[in-house]
């Protein structure tokens, strides 16, 4: 892992941003080059994987029908799209846009941190009740009581849903 330490940060103007580069083997996936920065000033964050191999734009959808689909591995780049379409959600791609490694259940858990923000900071008490209502299906969705899919397209090619239940389609460059 390639460390700089003490550059400086762009959100907040200080000399405390660290950049990390690793390369890490990611099975069924290959090589990946894992960055990152990280300002210990104002806490900015971001981070971005890149696939070694070239590989095609492509769609993959997943259904989760129990708890243990929970466990399957989901590796996302900066330039994808994931979507869960039963509870009307999606995280596009933008600048604050993260890569990461992750499983089904934390895209779940992301996707509950945005609900749980507007539950406990929205005026609207509307919004909150709606909320409220989403997260009491996410959590029926995290027991295995309620399935759902998990849409995750990239027009890089740099993303996948690891599992051999996986629908794999091709997409065609925007």
């Amino acid at each position: 892992m390639d460390q700089i330490k003490n550059e400086l940060c762009t959100m907040c103007g200080k000399k405390a941003l660290t950049l990390t580069e690793d390369t890490i083997e990611v099975p069924h996936f290959g090589r990946c080059f894992v960055f990152s920065m990280n300002c210990e000033n104002c806490k900015y964050n971001q981070a971005d994987l890149e696939v070694e191999e070239k590989k095609e734009p492509s769609k993959y959808t997943f259904e989760v029908k129990n708890v243990k689909d929970l466990n399957v591995k989901v590796v996302k780049s900066s330039q994808a799209t994931v979507k869960i379409p039963e509870f009307r959600m999606s995280a596009t791609p933008g600048p604050a846009s993260d890569g990461y490694i992750s499983n089904v259940e934390g895209v779940l858990n992301k996707f509950k941190e945005i609900v749980e923000g507007r539950r406990d900071h929205s005026d609207d008490p509307k919004e909150r009740k709606s909320a409220k209502n989403l997260l009491k299906k996410m959590w029926k969705a995290e027991c295995g009581e309620l399935p759902f899919k998990v849409v995750l397209e990239d027009p890089s090619g740099n993303s996948a849903i690891i599992s051999d239940k996986a629908k794999v389609e091709k997409i065609k460059k925007k």
